[in-house]
């Protein structure tokens, strides 16, 4: 049984992943913003540069999922700043803290995103050693990531996840696209033909378990399913699922500009995203295609 601390351990993926870690017998211990008097729950706060040390020292492995949402507010000007705080100032505060508190650490796994490789539609499918494009995306990642792989120094196993859109059935994006296809509204985004790499909740907790317990996972990992689809044929498929005609047309770009502003790239642009390194491990998805995802 290993001590493993989890940021962001309240969120969607972060209470899944900490159910599944405690079915395993494994201490979970979260770090919060709010101050709580709850066993195995502590303090943090990044702006001050705070962290209940009994939290680090008693870790084994730290998980960090902490980070402002991507897709919820318009991309002004602070709030590019506050993603990019986030993560880079989060990370490099658990990084000081464990140099000075436990340099032993036996392994620290980050969330990274896919955006590394840019948002852009296009026939490459980009595999962990492409290099990063050069839009706010990308910018995020690259910056998350170097702090990241400051652990290496320390001799510490680091292992970083790209994830890609992360489908689950308790909420989060899968609901949100879901909503207008029940109402009779659904419709494919932009061209449709845009790739949306996506990983089903289980197999992405999954991934962070053997990232803990399987020792030659070290370095970057696209956290995405095997299948290549395209927001149309997604569209299609839950459609078809829920027994819904699709008579709209698609949703125009600018319209989704107007909208969301510079956010709507997310929505309007996508390549497909290789799972064959993560694969190799030995890792094996319970859901590998869209349709084995909606027969369970």
């Amino acid at each position: 049984m290993a001590s493993i601390l989890i940021t962001g351990g309240t969120g969607l993926v972060g209470s899944n992943l900490c159910n599944l870690l405690k079915s395993k017998g494994h201490n979970v211990l979260i770090l919060s913003r709010s101050k709580t008097k709850k066993t195995n729950v502590f303090h943090w706060d990044i702006e001050k540069k705070h962290i209940d040390n009994e939290a680090i020292i008693n870790a084994d492995y730290i998980i960090h999922l902490a980070g402002a949402g991507i897709a919820d507010k318009r991309w002004t000007k602070s709030r590019k700043k506050q993603l990019i705080a986030s993560r880079v100032d989060s990370t490099n505060l658990l990084f000081e803290k464990v140099k000075e508190l436990n340099p032993n650490l036996k392994g620290f796994i980050s969330a990274s995103g896919i955006g590394f490789y840019g948002a852009i539609t296009s026939k490459k499918i980009f595999q962990e050693n492409d290099a990063p494009n050069n839009d706010f995306l990308s910018k995020i990642c690259i910056l998350w990531e170097k702090e990241v792989y400051k652990f290496n120094s320390l001799n510490i196993r680091t292992v970083v996840l790209r994830t890609g859109v992360v489908f689950s059935k308790e909420g989060g994006a899968l609901e949100k696209i879901i909503k207008p296809i029940k109402l009779g509204a659904g419709a494919s985004l932009g061209s449709g033909k845009q790739y949306m790499p996506w990983i089903a909740m289980e197999d992405l907790c999954n991934m962070y378990v053997s990232a803990i317990e399987n020792i030659e996972i070290k370095g970057i990992y696209n956290a995405v399913a095997p299948e290549h689809i395209t927001n149309e044929e997604l569209t299609k498929s839950i459609a078809k699922t829920l027994k819904k005609p699709l008579w709209l047309p698609n949703i125009p770009s600018f319209f989704l500009k107007i909208i969301l502003g510079e956010l709507a790239v997310i929505l309007l642009e996508g390549s497909r995203v290789s799972s064959e390194k993560i694969k190799k491990t030995g890792f094996n998805f319970l859901f590998p295609t869209i349709e084995k995802y909606f027969s369970k």
